[in-house]
């Protein structure tokens, strides 16, 4: 059974955000609030974190996964980024985009696009979320809590819990979040192309 975390939207508690981090070092995959929607997450090289995503969203290896990290100087560490595409996504985190990105040897190979050998990188607008990275202390490997034929993903805590009980080992609930994934922008070609529209403003990217 999944531990569930009640958290204060505004200010989240120390202990439990520590108690939610522990159990991400520790292996855990916990579902957790954004500014966009609900998303499945782990540590970064938890490689059996990673095919539990695949399993419950019934994912094939040409998915992007993304990188959720707290500020901006965590990205370089893990894609590249040139001077025109870093103005570009600068101006727009946080908030609720996804750049898919050339991935630097940082990366653990499973997370890769096979063949392009790029990654999904965003900075979300989400008081809980940030306070997890910053205890963390390095990016979460995440996805979109969007469960397999359903058009719209999950926004509830109690109804993951209830739904994902024995798939997850924590849900974190802080009160309303996002109902709509991220837009995602993809700039491994060095151009921005426009992948799907969601929640941020696909505008400055078109």
């Amino acid at each position: 059974m999944a531990k569930y975390f009640d958290v204060h939207p505004d200010n989240p508690q120390p202990r439990a955000i520590g108690q939610v981090v522990d159990l991400v070092r520790d292996g855990a995959l916990i579902a957790y609030p954004t500014d966009s929607c609900y998303a499945l997450g782990c540590q970064l090289g938890n490689r059996e974190g990673l095919e539990r995503i695949r399993r419950i969203r019934q994912l094939d290896d040409k998915h992007h996964f993304t990188l959720v990290c707290r500020e901006f100087g965590q990205l370089g560490q893990f894609v590249h980024i040139d001077n025109a595409v870093f103005r570009s996504i600068k101006s727009a985190t946080p908030g609720s985009y996804t750049f898919i990105l050339p991935a630097t040897k940082e990366v653990p190979r499973q997370m890769l696009h096979p063949k392009k050998k790029t990654v999904g990188v965003r900075i979300p607008d989400h008081v809980t979320t940030l306070a997890l990275l910053e205890e963390l202390g390095e990016p979460l490997l995440s996805s979109t809590l969007l469960l397999p034929g359903e058009e719209d993903p999950l926004t509830q805590g109690w109804e993951i819990k209830d739904r994902l009980d024995h798939d997850l080992d924590a849900v974190v609930d802080s009160g309303d979040c996002g109902a709509e994934p991220t837009t995602v922008i993809d700039f491994s070609d060095g151009a921005a192309t426009v992948v799907r529209v969601g929640a941020g403003d696909p505008s400055p990217f078109q």
